[in-house]
């Protein structure tokens, strides 16, 4: 099966629009406040109403009070809940039971350890991200692919963490996962994308899952 694409931290219907022509998986909104990719609800109800039949649309939270995740989905119609924070496992059961969709928790890969500290989230997708003191992801810092073997494969990985289109192919070598993420590796500046990098990405992407 080809490793799926998500191309997260869109801030422009013009991106998502050249991110699903170009075959992405899904499409990440940030509500972070603090992120350089934080996206206002008008924009990302655009994003959202557009796409969401031909791709996943991944609402990216952070230590979100459960009711205002909700009430955001009142405005844009999302179909996956990520979790990059320090949610716990009932926190994301229940957000999974009061909204009816899909949710993915990402955890910072520091270790082996840390990796299976994903154990005990049973929600329908498992991040791996870089780990950087103080950050909750989006860093475009990189981290040891081969941390991702502690990983048991179910239910889906998905990798992020300081790809480019120059270094997919080497993560998809060493990580084999079910699907990568990437913000910074495609922008030309936060949250503004770059269609020659973007497009070099699933160049990358595709050449990698090639049969040799």
């Amino acid at each position: 099966m080809p490793v799926k694409v998500k191309i997260c931290g869109l801030t422009r219907p013009q991106d998502a629009d050249l991110a699903v022509a170009s075959g992405a998986w899904a499409l990440g909104l940030n509500f972070f406040d603090e992120s350089p990719r934080h996206v206002d609800l008008e924009t990302a109800a655009e994003i959202a109403t557009t796409h969401r039949r031909r791709a996943e649309v991944a609402g990216v939270f952070v230590n979100a009070p459960l009711d205002e995740v909700l009430a955001t989905l009142g405005s844009v119609p999302l179909t996956i809940l990520q979790f990059h924070g320090d949610e716990g496992p009932a926190y994301c059961a229940e957000a999974a039971r009061r909204s009816g969709l899909k949710v993915m928790k990402a955890v910072p890969a520091k270790d082996a350890h840390a990796v299976q500290a994903l154990t005990p989230f049973r929600t329908d997708f498992h991040m791996l991200d870089a780990y950087v003191p103080g950050r909750y992801g989006g860093t475009g810092e990189p981290f040891a692919w081969d941390l991702a073997a502690a990983h048991p494969g179910r239910p889906p990985l998905v990798l992020a963490g300081g790809l480019t289109p120059e270094n997919v192919g080497e993560a998809l070598s060493v990580a084999r996962p079910y699907a990568v993420d990437v913000a910074s590796g495609v922008e030309a500046s936060p949250g503004i994308k770059d269609p020659d990098r973007m497009r070099r990405f699933f160049e990358a992407v595709e050449q990698a899952a090639a049969p040799a």
